[in-house]
């Protein structure tokens, strides 16, 4: 384990000092829970949405997108049971002021529970003034209007379902789909967490990217069979190792009340086994409580069987900043490259790289060197699909180091050769191989 966290402690450095990932509110001291994505996080980040969009949307007939607003009127969480059922556990030490989930506390998640005079202790000050465990919702509230009244209550969202189900006659009656058919969204959303941690796996404010998949109802095994081998497509995708990838079965008592069958499916990550995403069975309970609530119909009419009905869910759900750091973990690596001598690389999946591509002068005082590298940079860098850096600070072979440290799948030097035969070295990140190649063969070889 210590192995494992001393990763995790190298894999957060260099988020920092690489600009993918800064504490949020740092020159103020910082705000638990809370991350900024940098100039490479922001690239990363876009890469993994645009992926999932392109494969889950673009590239199906049954998938129509949307984006929900965040601020919904406060009876959508009445009727979707968030109000009475979104809660945990919690636990405060009088002493430090410290405060726990009541079931990590007794999983011994904060560490191991030492016991006084047959009372717990409370893990981080080592006093028995711990409260007995209370319900706490874990939405954020907040107030439309001048005056906090309660008639002005409303949350920041929990989740992107709600958004979807209470647009669910609207997109159908627009996009004109027939079952079955999904609407997708990728989109930000809130919950208070008790205790978060483990870097950006556990926050207050994160996106989740998710569909609700509409079904008749005799037909969810069917399809949630389907969407299961999807998923596993997606984390090939996303590079993740097999062996590190587990599909638990959440037991009844645990799943949350809305559905009938829940699969997580977690990935060891370097402080632990943990959810990475999930897909559940959600019934037609949203919709009928929805219908209840609101008074409208929210029912689906079959015209091959001439039957109307409430269509059933099946809604996978994937969270973008623990798809982020299962790339990132997944991605780092220590090589040797000679005796004595180690690089820090980024294997990431070349469609997800934050620079596609880094230009380099051979020697930064050289003009006529950069003034060529200078019409590769702008020629790649209006190609589209490619990000591009230029590096021209040190020697060539900190630069090559610097830039596999980000996961830059290839780096161009422009040498004197260049100048007499228009033929630059490509090097490729992970076999660290060079090839001379033409100019203007570039942007085909180029391809991501």
């Amino acid at each position: 384990m210590s192995d494992n966290m001393d990763l995790m402690t190298k894999i957060v450095s260099l988020c920092k000092r690489r600009g993918f990932i800064f504490p949020g509110s740092e020159i103020y001291g910082g705000l638990a829970g809370t991350w900024d994505y940098g100039l490479l996080g922001v690239e990363l980040k876009n890469n993994i949405k645009n992926a999932w969009w392109k494969k889950f949307v673009h590239q199906r007939d049954d998938m129509a997108g949307i984006e929900s607003a965040i601020l919904m009127n406060t009876k959508i969480w009445m009727a979707s049971g968030h109000v009475d059922e979104f809660v945990d556990p919690m636990i405060d030490c009088k002493s430090c002021k410290s405060r726990f989930r009541a079931d990590h506390l007794m999983e011994g998640k904060y560490g191991e529970i030492k016991t006084i005079a047959g009372k717990p202790a409370c893990p981080i000050c080592g006093k028995t003034e711990l409260t007995e465990a209370r319900m706490f919702n874990m939405m954020f509230k907040t107030y439309i209007g001048p005056v906090e009244e309660t008639s002005h209550l409303v949350y920041l969202r929990p989740e992107n379902a709600q958004g979807i189900f209470v647009n669910f006659k609207n997109v159908l009656d627009t996009a004109r789909q027939k079952l079955p058919f999904g609407i997708a969204q990728i989109g930000r959303v809130f919950r208070n967490e008790i205790t978060p941690g483990d870097f950006i796996f556990r926050t207050r404010e994160f996106e989740l990217m998710e569909f609700e998949y509409f079904v008749a109802p005799e037909k969810w095994q069917e399809y949630f069979e389907i969407w299961l081998k999807e998923i596993a497509g997606w984390l090939d995708f996303l590079g993740l190792d097999k062996k590190k990838i587990r599909y638990t079965e959440i037991p009844k008592e645990e799943r949350a009340h809305y559905s009938e069958r829940t699969i997580d499916i977690e990935y060891q990550f370097p402080f632990g086994t943990k959810e990475l995403c999930a897909i559940a069975y959600r019934t037609d309970y949203d919709l009928k409580r929805h219908m209840e609530f609101s008074g409208k119909d929210l029912t689906y009419f079959d015209e091959e069987t001439g039957k109307r009905f409430i269509p059933h869910v099946i809604e996978p759900t994937f969270g973008l900043d623990r798809a982020f750091l299962a790339v990132i973990a997944e991605a780092y690596k220590e090589e040797e490259v000679k005796e004595g001598e180690t690089r820090v690389v980024l294997q990431l999946p070349k469609q997800l790289a934050p620079v596609k591509v880094a230009v380099f002068p051979l020697l930064a005082n050289k003009p006529q060197l950069v003034e060529k590298a200078r019409e590769i940079y702008k020629l790649l860098k209006a190609a589209n699909n490619l990000t591009v850096a230029w590096d021209d600070r040190g020697n060539i072979g900190k630069r090559y180091y610097s830039q596999d440290e980000i996961g830059t799948p290839y780096c161009i030097t422009v040498d004197f050769q260049t100048l007499e035969d228009d033929t630059v070295t490509v090097r490729d990140r992970d076999t660290m191989k060079q090839k001379r190649m033409k100019i203007e063969n570039l942007k085909d070889y180029l391809i991501f």
